[in-house]
């Protein structure tokens, strides 16, 4: 979790109302947050990574000033037109297709001022921003800079400029190397023949995201009122949510949001978009799920007291609230408001004596033993893309999708493993190999239940290295099957993930439990991976069923 240090001072000025020592320990840390210590004119928290917008002096302060009933209700933002543009190139389409921008003018920045920028831009980049590989931020004195600017795709050494705080301009390729900023986010743009640059109408260049910003046209002073921001990634919904934490913070700041507009050759649109979302809100399972029975107009103020609106049965979102995707997250916020204080402890009427579930016992075996082969274990959502899971696996899984998805990254249900194994060597190539990694997690399938979906356990193995061969992963399922005492069966199948005539069946008791093979070549290149990559999925619901 990102540690915060907030301005006490300058924190409860935008609180509108200065509380007593203990009650503000006591609120801060009701807030849902972890209050590390006050002392003297610093606060030091511990911002959960799901509420991103809590990460600056103004996000924090604008949460509790509800909290407390000082300010209470849905922040409005206007955001007046500055007919500026950003023109997006096509060539970024291969390499950090999207941004999201805007103009933020007339505010009296200090040493303060510019330190709580920097934290929240580098806070952001972190948690939100996963390492700036989700979302790199750029701010700039935009005072420097001639519109329209241009995002565009070049060839690394054709990119000349000096890096912010660096002594002399070099190019796009040397700052990867002898930058402490490009040494540290070099695995980013590992492999790429072009680098992302924004450059302003005089051909100067304004960064070179998600690594480092110009000297010239990238660094904020005192001196500086007005200032552009762009946010740039994979998604356009999560850029634009990042663009919005900022820009509302500035705005609390005093300054004045201005769009602006990104041309996407065929398509324009205009960023940032402050528009508050609806979601409905169910009064009955609220109050199920809260074991309360709150009235609508109780539920009302305890909406405001977390900086929403309620109108109608449909609850109004913040536009900066990267959080909510689900009435849940709405009914979390309630409890919050409410006081978990507050709530009477009930004692259940059934008396059970508890034991871990035999299933959870063998799962934990499974993982013992693989670990004594000197393999890792990964952890991944449950939540993934069809890119990762069909496209680039060179499969065609008939997947369930999730509604009202707000990230294309994770809109479907995964039906196996192994492409999320893919995934995470992909991520991981800047480090030695060999990288032998497993999983065991869940998956799920369209079926005949009650909600439609099926949900097994799956287990998935993959070896990463240039020895790697089939010989090599079935020695894995040897051993894990000898340790089982299981006896087993492999009969030759075709998947189009792996390489014709090496992949097979694995069979026990004449139910068929697993997948065995060497990944297809398409598939290594497709997540743009070099080594040899063998693989087995075993489907641990249906093992344990048979033995």
């Amino acid at each position: 979790m990102p540690t915060v240090n907030l301005n006490k001072k300058e924190f409860e000025k935008l609180v509108g109302k200065k509380l007593p020592l203990d009650k503000l320990k006591d609120r801060i840390s009701m807030l849902g947050t972890d209050l590390e210590d006050i002392k003297g004119n610093e606060i030091i928290v511990e911002v959960f990574p799901d509420r991103p917008d809590m990460i600056s002096e103004q996000g924090f302060a604008r949460a509790l000033s509800s909290f407390i009933d000082a300010k209470t209700g849905l922040r409005e933002y206007k955001v007046k037109k500055s007919n500026e543009k950003v023109i997006i190139e096509s060539s970024v389409k291969d390499v950090r297709p999207y941004t999201a921008c805007a103009i933020v003018k007339g505010i009296k920045f200090d040493n303060e001022k510019i330190i709580q920028v920097i934290q929240m831009q580098e806070k952001l980049h972190v948690g939100y921003g996963r390492n700036r590989k989700k979302v790199a931020i750029g701010i700039y004195p935009f005072e420097k800079i001639k519109t329209p600017i241009y995002y565009k795709a070049l060839d690394p050494e054709k990119i000349k400029f000096r890096p912010l705080e660096f002594p002399r301009e070099i190019n796009g390729r040397q700052i990867l190397s002898q930058h402490p900023a490009g040494r540290e986010y070099a695995h980013l743009l590992e492999g790429k023949k072009k680098f992302p640059v924004f450059i302003d109408s005089d051909n100067k260049v304004l960064s070179v995201p998600p690594i480092i910003n110009s000297h010239e046209t990238g660094k904020i002073t005192e001196q500086t009122t007005d200032v552009f921001i762009e946010c740039s990634g994979f998604d356009f919904e999560v850029l634009n949510k990042a663009l919005n934490i900022l820009v509302t913070a500035l705005a609390d700041m005093n300054g004045e949001i201005f769009s602006m507009e990104l041309n996407y050759g065929n398509k324009k649109i205009t960023t940032p978009d402050l528009r508050s979302s609806m979601i409905n809100l169910d009064l009955k399972y609220t109050n199920k799920i809260l074991g309360l029975n709150l009235k609508e107009n109780e539920i009302k103020k305890l909406l405001e007291k977390m900086g929403y609106d309620y109108k109608n049965k449909k609850v109004l979102v913040p536009a900066y609230r990267a959080d909510i995707m689900h009435q849940i997250d709405i009914i979390e916020d309630i409890a919050i408001a409410y006081g978990y204080e507050n709530f009477q402890e009930e004692i259940p009427n059934i008396s059970t004596i508890g034991q871990e579930d035999e299933f959870e016992i063998f799962k934990r075996r499974i993982a013992y033993l693989l670990t004594g082969l000197d393999l890792l274990e990964a952890s991944n959502y449950h939540l993934t893309g069809e890119e990762f899971l069909n496209k680039k696996m060179n499969f065609n899984s008939d997947f369930i999708k999730v509604k009202k998805a707000v990230n294309n990254d994770f809109n479907i249900l995964r039906t196996w493993i192994i492409p999320s194994l893919m995934k995470t060597l992909s991520e991981n190539k800047h480090y030695d190999y060999p990288q032998n990694i497993f999983e065991i997690g869940e998956v799920f399938t369209k079926g005949k239940t009650e909600t439609g979906i099926k949900e097994y356990c799956r287990l998935g193995v993959t070896l990463c290295d240039k020895e790697a061969n089939f010989t090599k992963i079935k020695q894995i399922l040897d051993y894990l099957f000898r340790m089982l005492n299981l006896e087993y069966t492999i009969e030759d199948t075709e998947h189009s993930s792996f390489i014709p005539g090496r992949v097979g069946r694995v069979i026990v008791k004449n139910q068929k439990v697993a997948y065995i093979g060497e990944v297809s070549p398409k598939v290594i290149t497709n997540w743009d991976l070099t080594m040899p990559i063998v693989a087995l999925e075993l489907n641990l619901s249906d093992l344990f069923d048979t033995i």
